[in-house]
């Protein structure tokens, strides 16, 4: 792989991982209500179905889209349905800060199986395999690899920027507040896919 386009994967990896989208929301969320230790099964599931998405468009997914355009009616139905529905589950929430078993942060399959709901996820791994896939039969993993080493770092952002908002989430009125907004920036998420 040339150095150029090593160089503009990790500059577009950067750009969409550390941007809000849907992961980072819940990351954040997840960070403030559950604290950093429950929030790795969240952070690795989407590591490994974002790899393992970017994995298969590479290896032809995406031309289903293009043999099948009703497809991508029905990703952007069953995401808005589906975020919706988490947006309702989070923003009601407010598990006690003093007993931080409280509560049930995403696991590893949710997180990995979100990702194949998750519309910001779906434009970037198609995106990647569009404009950087080298040429090879080991070009999606690589790519995959390559976009986890810039990824990793900016979801443990999302998750520590939550943890540290803790200190200020001290009572169950604040942090439902908290929640209401992360449940209402979930949904504004929605709009894009809604709008296109």
């Amino acid at each position: 792989m040339e150095l150029s386009l090593i160089l503009a994967l990790f500059g577009f990896a950067f750009a969409s991982s550390i941007t809000p989208g849907p992961n980072n929301m819940m990351l954040m969320a997840s960070g403030a209500n559950y604290g950093m230790s429950r929030s790795w099964p969240h952070i690795t599931g989407i590591c490994a179905g974002f790899a393992f998405m970017i994995c298969l468009v590479g290896l032809g997914l995406a031309q289903l889209f293009e043999l099948f355009p009703v497809l991508n009616t029905v990703l952007k139905v069953g995401a808005a349905l589906y975020m919706t529905y988490l947006a309702w589950m989070i923003a009601p929430a407010a598990p006690s800060l003093d007993a931080p078993e409280g509560g049930r942060p995403f696991s590893f399959v949710q997180a990995a199986a979100f990702q194949w709901v998750n519309p910001k996820a779906w434009a970037m791994a198609l995106t990647v395999v569009s404009v950087y896939m080298p040429d090879g039969v080991f070009a999606p993993l690589t790519v995959a690899l390559l976009f986890q080493v810039v990824g990793v770092p900016c979801m443990i952002a999302w998750a520590v920027l939550g943890v540290g908002m803790r200190r200020f989430l001290t009572t169950s009125g604040r942090l439902r507040i908290f929640n209401g907004v992360m449940g209402a920036l979930l949904l504004a998420s929605i709009w894009p896919i809604v709008v296109t």
